[in-house]
């Protein structure tokens, strides 16, 4: 319980994390979901905390596909996901163009140079054609703006 404490001071951890991060301390069979059952009556485990700190932390860096992934392997529900992925859907553009900006700010020149943009940006878990988008808006701005 102890330990589990120390871990939920330094960040929100879904109940599942906790369970990967301490199966290896427990000690008795069973204490380990009893200490976890307990913390979560006390409102310490909040899937609903873990998945606001995950898109608060990562979403103006990452895409819907890999916030997904993200929240999955945290081992949340999938009605949680989908509605916070929900809340995000309408920013998917604007958050692509930022990120596009900041890692690169000039329209590729070339096949190969938007290829690498491409992989980039679909890397980061956005979806195609929002990237496609991304990168069509870029070559029709104006230098400079």
């Amino acid at each position: 319980k102890g330990r589990a404490l120390r871990l939920l001071g330094q960040r929100e951890h879904s109940r599942t994390e906790l369970e990967r991060k301490l199966a290896q301390h427990e000690e008795v069979p069973g204490s380990l979901a009893q200490a976890l059952d307990e913390l979560a009556a006390k409102g310490f485990i909040s899937e609903e905390r873990v998945v606001q700190s995950v898109l608060h932390q990562r979403a103006p860096r990452m895409g819907a596909a890999r916030l997904r992934q993200e929240l999955q392997h945290k081992g949340i529900g999938a009605d949680a996901i989908a509605g916070a992925l929900e809340q995000l859907q309408s920013t998917e553009l604007d958050r692509a163009r930022a990120v596009w900006q900041r890692r690169f700010g000039v329209a590729p020149a070339d096949a190969k140079e938007r290829a690498r943009q491409s992989r980039f940006l679909l890397a980061r878990g956005f979806a195609g054609a929002v990237v496609g988008r991304v990168l069509r808006d870029a070559a029709t701005e104006p230098p400079g703006d």
